[in-house]
C-alpha cells in the first residue's frame, strides 16, 4: 500500500508505511506563546497515534513538551543529539511518561518496526531559543518502509541537499512559518521549490504555513500567512514540473504514490 500522509497544520504531519505510523514534530495548542492558530481545528485525539515520533530540531513550536506529554506511553521520540541534555524537562517527562528516547546525528539509521527512519542534515539553528547553547543538530528524517519520504524539519537551501536526503518519492517541505518574514535556514515558497527541483521526488506536500500567526498581526501583510502553498504549487509547476504537489488542508490526507 503506498505511504498515506496527513498534514494536521504547521510542521505535524502522520507518515504511515507498511503499517506504521509515525509522527512529525507534534504541536497540539491553539496558542504558542505570542502565536494563535488561525487556522484548522485541533488535531483529533487519532493523531496523537504513532509508533515512534521525530523531532526535527529544539524550537519550541517543534520540540513541544505539552504535546509530547499527550502521547501514549511506549511511543518512541527520536529527537536530535543532546536533546535530553538540552532540555531537561523532555528527560523528566519521557522518563515520567514512559516515553523512550533515541538521540540521533545525521547518517544514522534508527528501525521503527517495519520502517527505517535516517537523520539528514538540516540547515537551521538547532539550539532551544532564547538561551540554549549550539549543542543539537537541526535534522530532516527520511522514512524508508514501501516508499521513502523525506520530513525536512525546517531547513534552508544548502549545496549537498539532494545528496544527502539521497533518492525519496514524496518529499515534505516547509514553505512558511509563523510571521511575515522567513530568515536564514527557513524554506520559503521559492525556495522549497529550488529544493524540489534538486530532490526531485515523484510527490511533494507543502506543510510549515497557514497555521499559527502572530496575535495582533491579523492585518499585517496577511498574504504572507494564506499564499505560501498556492505560490510553491506554482513555482514547482516552473521549476520541476514532473513532480506532483498535494496541498492540502488542515487534517486532509493523501497517498502521493497511488496518484501517479
Amino acid at each position: 500500500m503506498p505511504v498515506e500522509v496527513t498534514w494536521w497544520g504547521h510542521a505535524t504531519c502522520t507518515i504511515e508505511d507498511s503499517g506504521v505510523r509515525v509522527l512529525t514534530d507534534p504541536l497540539f495548542v491553539r496558542r504558542l506563546a505570542h502565536l494563535r492558530r488561525r487556522r484548522g481545528k485541533l488535531p483529533p485525539v487519532e493523531a496523537r497515534v504513532a509508533s515512534a515520533v521525530l523531532v526535527s530540531h529544539l524550537h519550541s513550536d517543534h520540540l513541544h513538551l505539552a504535546s509530547l506529554a499527550l502521547l501514549a506511553p511506549g511511543t518512541r521520540l527520536i529527537v536530535p543529539c543532546g536533546a535530553a541534555r538540552s532540555v531537561p524537562a523532555l528527560r523528566r517527562l519521557a522518563a515520567g511518561a514512559g516515553l523512550p528516547i533515541t538521540e540521533v546525528t545525521p547518517g544514522d539509521e534508527v528501525r521503527v518496526e517495519e520502517l527505517v527512519v535516517r537523520a539528514v542534515p538540516a540547515a537551521h539553528d538547532g539550539r532551544r531559543l532564547p538561551l540554549g547553547p549550539h549543542r543539537s543538530p537541526a535534522l530532516g528524517y527520511v522514512v524508508s518502509g514501501e516508499e521513502r519520504t523525506y520530513f525536512a524539519g525546517d531547513t534552508g537551501l544548502f549545496d549537498s541537499m539532494a545528496d544527502e536526503v539521497g533518492p525519496v518519492d514524496v518529499a515534505l517541505l516547509p514553505v512558511g512559518g509563523w510571521g511575515p518574514y522567513l530568515g536564514h535556514g527557513h524554506l520559503d515558497a521559492g525556495r522549497a521549490a529550488q529544493a524540489l527541483a534538486a530532490l526531485a521526488p515523484r510527490a511533494a506536500v507543502p506543510v510549515h504555513y497557514g497555521t499559527y500567526w502572530p496575535i495582533g498581526m491579523d492585518a499585517i501583510r496577511p498574504h504572507e500567512f494564506y499564499a505560501p502553498g498556492d505560490e510553491f504549487a506554482r513555482k514547482a509547476a516552473r521549476l520541476a514540473p514532473k513532480v506532483t504537489v498535494h496541498r492540502l488542508g488542515h487534517g486532509e490526507r493523501v497517498r502521493p504514490g497511488a496518484t501517479q
